[in-house]
């Protein structure tokens, strides 16, 4: 029997999509070109982790940082990272706290597994 399209896949084992949604200019001072747009996703990830590794006052949240991978950057604003439960939850509690840091440029509009979203986008890119 066929399951239904519209439950929820799992794109990979391990992994977090946090969703972003770009900063105004008006936002930033000063900021040059380059710190405005990234070229690759994993540039993102990269200021990502450099943002995040200085939580000196939570070991917990640097740790589970340095032990996350970069999977993917989807549609411009989605960036899929891979890591142990135990460090994807430790950032999914500092996102809840106000603690996790976005790259420059960017806010964290939310954390999710809900691949429903991710799934047509991956879809679209791949069949498109």
């Amino acid at each position: 029997m066929l399951q239904k399209i519209d439950q929820f896949l799992q794109i990979a084992p391990h992994s977090l999509a946090i969703v972003l949604s770009r900063t105004g200019a008006d936002d930033l001072p000063v900021v040059s070109e380059k710190l405005q747009h990234h070229h690759t996703g994993y540039e993102i990830f990269a200021d990502f982790k450099a943002e995040n590794m200085q939580h000196f006052w939570n070991k917990k949240v640097t740790d589970a940082v340095t032990e996350t991978f970069f999977l993917g950057w989807i549609d411009e604003h989605i960036l899929l990272i891979q890591g142990k439960d135990d460090h994807l939850e430790v950032l999914r509690e500092g996102w809840m706290r106000r603690s996790l840091k976005p790259p420059r440029g960017f806010d964290i509009k939310y954390l999710g597994e809900d691949y429903k979203h991710l799934t047509t986008l991956l879809f679209i890119f791949l069949f498109y």
